[in-house]
């Protein structure tokens, strides 16, 4: 199964992400991840990537779209991954086509996590306290969320005319959405 979970920031989509890896035996590749483990460790992506993310802007589309190629080429992604954070605009989306026609493979489902503002910002707030994010300030959270209405919202509509597009409310037991995700992917997956 090859996924997309997508949704604004603090919607669950990496918790998610991760039950749903371990449910279908399928990496979670989270180009937050992947671009957080490379700041840590102060390589020269990372240093890259801090200088924009520190500001709430977007890391840019040929280094986001190296990175995701370059992961979904491994070999542990052969048989299906879940993208988390990406795409994030119509580049983005225009890029992962190319990516998939040239690995043979085609995308399966979108899973859109919802949830209101009020709540993402108390999830991401308490987040920034337990996990000491430099990138979840305040300033920084509402920059996100803005760009994401703007320009990651709208990629929904385009999953939804491919008939791919499954959403599922974000808001409740971590389980429960879990739960609510598998039986929308297992009855429409397996009905194309």
């Amino acid at each position: 199964m090859r996924l997309l979970i997508m949704g604004p920031q603090g919607v669950g989509k990496g918790t998610q992400a991760a039950l749903l890896s371990t449910h279908y035996d399928i990496p979670a590749i989270s180009t937050g991840d992947i671009f957080r483990f490379n700041i840590k460790n102060k390589t020269p992506l990372g240093l890259e990537a801090l200088s924009y993310t520190d500001k709430g802007e977007l890391v840019p589309d040929e280094l986001t779209n190296s990175i995701v190629k370059d992961r979904l080429a491994q070999d542990d992604a052969a048989n299906g991954w879940i993208l988390d954070g990406y795409p994030r605009n119509a580049a983005q989306v225009e890029a992962l086509d190319a990516m998939l026609a040239e690995l043979g493979q085609k995308l399966d489902a979108v899973v859109a996590l919802e949830a209101s503002r009020d709540v993402l910002l108390e999830r991401m707030a308490k987040r920034a306290k337990e996990q000491g994010r430099s990138d979840d300030t305040p300033e920084v959270i509402a920059k996100r969320l803005e760009t994401y209405e703007k320009e990651t919202a709208p990629l929904l509509d385009i999953y939804k005319q491919r008939g791919l597009l499954i959403s599922v409310n974000g808001v409740g037991e971590i389980d429960e959405i879990s739960n609510a995700i598998i039986a929308e992917l297992d009855a429409n997956v397996q009905a194309r």
